[in-house]
C-alpha cells in the first residue's frame, strides 16, 4: 500500500533569531505547517520532521547555539522521526529516503523554510528519485531574496532598499513556475486540509 509523507523542512528557531526574519512572509509558518502536520496524522500520513545543522560553525544553525529547534508550537510525536540535515536538500545528507521506503511512502507533501532553497531543493530531488511531490507554498516561508553582490554583507535596509531585491512573493512565484508541472504539483492549504486560511 502506497503511503504519503509530509517533510517538515526547517522550521526552526535558528531562522528566528537571524536580522532577516523580520523580511519574512509567513511570520505563522509555525501555524500553517501545524494545519498540515494534524491534517496528515488524522489521514494516517507519515510525518517527518528535518532540522538544518552547521556543526561547527557557532551560527545560528550550529546545535551548540541551542536554535536548532523546532519554533514553539510545533511538536513531534513519539513515533514521528526527526532528522538532522547538513544539505540544502533533505535526503543527500540523511536517511530520509530509507525512511520512506520502509514506511512505503510514494508521494511527499514539501512544507517549511525557506521556500526557494531547502523546500525547492528537497522537492527537485525527491521527484528525481521517483516520488510524486506536492509542494504547498502556503506551508513554506522565505524572505525578500537580495542580489548576490550585495547578499552575504547588507542589511535588511539595504537589502529592502536595492531596486534588485526580489521580494518574498516574487521569490515564491518564482519557484511555482519552475516546480509546477515539471518537479512538483502546487496544491493549497485548503485543497489539503479542508480548512480555510485565516487571512
Amino acid at each position: 500500500m502506497s503511503r504519503t509523507a509530509l517533510i517538515v523542512i526547517d522550521v526552526q528557531e535558528s531562522f528566528r533569531v537571524r536580522p532577516n526574519w523580520q523580511l519574512v512572509n509567513h511570520p505563522d509558518i509555525a501555524d500553517r505547517v501545524d494545519r498540515l502536520v494534524r491534517a496528515a496524522r488524522e489521514a494516517g500520513d507519515l510525518v517527518v520532521w528535518v532540522l538544518h545543522t552547521e556543526p561547527g560553525t557557532g551560527g545560528a544553525f550550529d546545535p551548540a547555539t541551542g536554535h536548532v529547534r523546532l519554533i514553539d508550537g510545533l511538536e513531534p510525536l513519539p513515533t514521528e522521526t526527526t532528522i538532522r540535515k547538513t544539505s540544502h536538500n533533505a535526503f543527500t545528507t540523511t536517511n530520509l529516503q530509507q525512511v520512506l521506503t520502509q514506511n512505503g511512502v510514494s508521494e511527499i507533501v514539501v512544507c517549511g523554510i525557506r521556500t526557494e532553497q531547502c523546500c525547492e531543493t528537497t522537492a527537485r530531488v525527491g521527484s528525481d528519485l521517483g516520488y510524486d511531490v506536492v509542494f504547498v507554498s502556503e506551508a513554506t516561508a522565505t524572505m525578500a531574496l537580495a542580489h548576490p553582490s550585495i547578499r552575504d554583507e547588507a542589511t535588511v535596509e539595504e537589502i529592502l532598499a536595492d531596486s534588485r531585491t526580489l521580494t518574498a512573493e516574487q521569490v515564491v512565484e518564482r519557484t511555482e513556475y519552475v516546480l509546477a508541472g515539471r518537479f512538483a504539483t502546487i496544491r493549497t492549504l485548503d485543497e489539503l486540509t479542508g480548512v480555510p486560511v485565516a487571512s
